[in-house]
């Protein structure tokens, strides 16, 4: 009689143990959907998403095995976005993963349950994102490109390649979320500079050449613009129209220096995406995003183009030039 209920026992212990066990590999057979939502076309973003997808692949994530990808783009009409984060949540994707904060705002609209991975806010707590940056709470996380001293930095490399420099047309977005708080962030480190700056407001990729005719119009040495995902989307545009109105011009993704624009400086922003990847598989193993900090950049890169300073019959400083990440040739 002992040994049947020692037997019995022991099958119940083995039947208990096995539960997780069979949970775990059911889990680990599924296949999870990820909804990538972008402000974006998909060749502006394209060497972003490859770093997010290169960050999933070194977790063990492999895209048409146990992970799928469903890419909607707004291609730079940010009035597209609800619907198309509503789309998603239709979907049934098991997260979300969005670029900026405009899209972040968007996802967060559509849904207060599925997990958000954002992989470049601006001011995730001022813009009403999160709660604060070490617990966010709710459904949100990921990373923010807040710094506030690069505004001030991108003014000081400006001033270092103009030393005469006296007056900076400043390009941003009303309308945005991040880019109020980069021209705002700029006021102090220019009064401290000794320089003025001139506001350009652009609200439609309608506005921007007007507004940096504008600039020349009224005595602008060089051009700043802020983070705004309307700028991101128009990259070549601007370092175009800078170059043939004779401004020194410099933004924060080393794309717009890639395209013409005399420089860059500011997170490097594909890091960021690989980073994200941690997050959706930290979320997709279990862990609460709000639960998750969001993190700030840890990698920045200097770019310079020497091909628009020659045409801009510009001298770049040696110590400018050490300080480069990558150089334009």
């Amino acid at each position: 009689m002992i040994g049947k209920r020692l037997t019995a026992v022991m099958m119940l212990a083995l039947a208990l143990l096995a539960v997780p066990v069979a949970a775990e590999a059911q889990q680990a057979g599924k296949a999870y959907r990820v909804g990538f939502l972008s402000p974006f076309s998909p060749s502006d973003a394209a060497p972003w998403h490859e770093a997010f997808r290169q960050g999933l692949r070194a977790l063990g994530w492999v895209e048409g095995q146990n992970i799928s990808i469903e890419y909607r783009y707004a291609e730079g009409r940010n009035d597209r976005l609800p619907g198309l984060a509503t789309e998603l949540v239709r979907l049934g994707v098991d997260i979300i993963v969005v670029s900026s904060q405009t899209d972040a705002l968007a996802a967060k609209r559509a849904t207060r349950t599925i997990p958000i991975v954002v992989a470049s806010a601006g001011d995730p707590v001022a813009g009403g994102l999160v709660e604060n940056l070490r617990r966010p709470g709710g459904n949100i996380t990921g990373l923010t490109q807040m710094a506030p001293e690069l505004a001030g930095k991108r003014l000081e490399l400006l001033k270092e390649v103009v030393p005469k420099l006296t007056r900076v047309a400043v390009l941003w977005n009303p309308k945005g979320t991040t880019s109020p708080l980069a021209w705002k962030e700029s006021q102090f480190p220019a009064r401290a500079l000794g320089l003025k700056l001139q506001s350009l407001e652009a609200r439609s990729p309608n506005d921007l050449d007007k507004v940096l005719e504008d600039a020349t119009s009224a005595g602008a040495g060089a051009l700043a613009v802020m983070p705004d995902p309307l700028f991101a989307g128009n990259l070549k545009r601007i370092a175009d129209v800078a170059i043939k109105m004779r401004l020194p011009s410099i933004f924060h993704l080393r794309e717009f220096a890639d395209h013409g624009g005399l420089m860059a400086y500011g997170p490097d922003r594909s890091d960021m995406f690989r980073r994200a990847a941690t997050y959706v598989d930290k979320i997709l193993k279990g862990a609460g995003p709000g639960e998750l900090p969001i993190e700030q950049p840890t990698k920045f890169e200097l770019v310079v183009n020497l091909r628009t300073a020659k045409t801009l019959r510009l001298t770049i400083p040696q110590p400018v030039l050490l300080r480069a990440d990558h150089v334009v040739e």
